[in-house]
């Protein structure tokens, strides 16, 4: 059996730097998804406003509701992301803020979710990754926990090292094949 069904991954960046390694990486999954995939990267996210509850309401900011439709629309949701003092990114974290709202019926709840990335340090964004998971969960996603690319980039370029595209790559099917249980209930 053939199906035509298109798989839809959005990236959260957690750099917003125009020539961000992990932008560059976001773009590289994004250019290179198998068949059948279409990888969206989020533009925008620091145009999102802190989260406050005062201001998610009946109104909500023009930039948070794109974030939540731009997710609520994905099958899968994967952040790409650097670390910056040991941990994820604002940007980020505030993304995941948002998109966990409304409690319980947030646009990132029973979505599988992965954290990769790369930094210029011997860690590879460990911990970001690990925040970002952890985060994630709690927001009610299903973190896929054996997803797990953390790039040291101390030697150069990671997209120039075939081993470590391969294992950006893997990382986007794995996510891709991931599949979701459902309670029989």
């Amino acid at each position: 059996m053939t199906t035509d069904k298109q798989t839809r991954v959005a990236v959260l960046l957690g750099s917003v730097r125009a020539g961000s390694l992990n932008r560059r990486i976001a773009e590289h999954l994004r250019d290179n998804a198998p068949a059948g995939v279409t990888v969206d990267v989020l533009e925008g996210l620091d145009a999102v406003p802190f989260y406050n509850e005062e201001i998610d309401g009946d109104t909500v900011p023009a930039s948070a509701s794109a974030l939540r439709q731009a997710v609520a629309s994905a099958d899968r949701v994967l952040a790409v992301t650097p670390e910056y003092n040991g941990t994820m990114p604002a940007v980020l974290n505030n993304a995941i803020d948002w998109l966990s709202r409304p409690y319980g019926q947030g646009a990132i709840v029973g979505k599988p979710f992965a954290a990769i990335g790369a930094t210029p340090t011997p860690y590879g964004g460990k911990w970001s990754h690990e925040h970002a998971r952890h985060s994630a969960r709690i927001a009610g996603a299903v973190v896929v926990d054996h997803i797990v690319v953390d790039e040291p980039a101390v030697a150069g370029d990671p997209l120039a090292d075939e081993a470590a595209v391969q294992r950006f790559l893997g990382a986007l099917d794995d996510l891709v094949a991931h599949e979701v249980e459902v309670d029989a209930a």
